[in-house]
């Protein structure tokens, strides 16, 4: 990809993409982040800086990239590329603001209607779970899910299903489950590849990162931990308020 990108031709634009896309998988954000600005539309540099974003648990500036691509996508009739940024969208919002998740995840499965995109709609489902943390229904459905991870054949999910448990356990503080869930995760992620999911599950539960993590994070790991049990809270308290009243006095508090 280096030789192509050098080459500057038809392809030198993807061969840049590729290059940023393997730097964020391989946890080195500030090289992925340096490479944006020379990736233009036919690198997708929205979509990539958004996927940057919400890896640091920066909602907003994720978004707003996403949306920017996906506006790009829109005005080059580029249908798949639209989708697949309305589930990035929804995703990215899931950890944040689950009303608007969940409006966002409505017009993902409509865009979805329309195209041959596996692996987007189950992540769609996967981004359900996330906006759901802390609820009853979390690991059953994941468990469906994981069957129909394999079944698709499309294994670089299971680090997608094993996040959103991660966030699910934090917010529900089941310290057993927690711990198999990173378990599994670590699993997925000893290739180095997505290694940053494996620090993510452990600044969501609060927990050191795995000792030898190799993972750049832009303003350092402490700040990416800050970010992440921030977004963790509001989703606690509402795990909280939810085991501690009954639904008399849930009708009462909220009129």
């Amino acid at each position: 990809m280096q030789h192509v990108a050098d080459m500057g031709g038809r392809l030198a634009p993807k061969a840049l993409r590729g290059l940023a896309n393997l730097a964020r998988l391989a946890g080195d954000f500030p090289t992925a982040l340096a490479a944006v600005p020379s990736l233009g539309w036919e690198g997708r540099h929205h979509r990539v800086l958004g996927d940057i974003h919400w890896s640091h648990a920066d909602t907003g500036q994720a978004v707003a990239a996403f949306e920017a691509s996906r506006i790009e996508a829109e005005q080059r009739g580029a249908v798949g590329e639209r989708a697949m940024l309305q589930v990035r969208t929804a995703l990215a919002l899931s950890f944040a603001d689950p009303q608007r998740a969940d409006d966002e995840l409505a017009l993902a499965h409509q865009l979805l209607d329309g195209v041959d995109q596996r692996a987007n709609r189950l992540l769609a489902h996967i981004t359900a779970l996330l906006k759901d943390a802390g609820t009853p229904t979390v690991t059953g459905r994941a468990e469906q899910l994981r069957a129909d991870v394999e079944a698709a054949g499309l294994p670089y999910l299971h680090r997608f299903l094993e996040l959103a448990l991660a966030f699910h356990h934090a917010v529900d503080n089941d310290t057993q489950a927690q711990a198999a869930t990173i378990d599994r995760l670590h699993a997925l992620t000893d290739s180095g590849d997505f290694a940053h999911f494996n620090d993510i599950a452990h600044f969501m539960a609060n927990l050191p990162r795995s000792p030898g993590s190799t993972v750049r994070w832009l303003d350092g790991p402490d700040a990416a931990r800050t970010n992440w049990r921030w977004l963790v809270g509001p989703y606690r308290q509402r795990w909280i308020f939810e085991q501690e009243v009954t639904p008399d006095d849930r009708r009462d508090r909220l009129g």
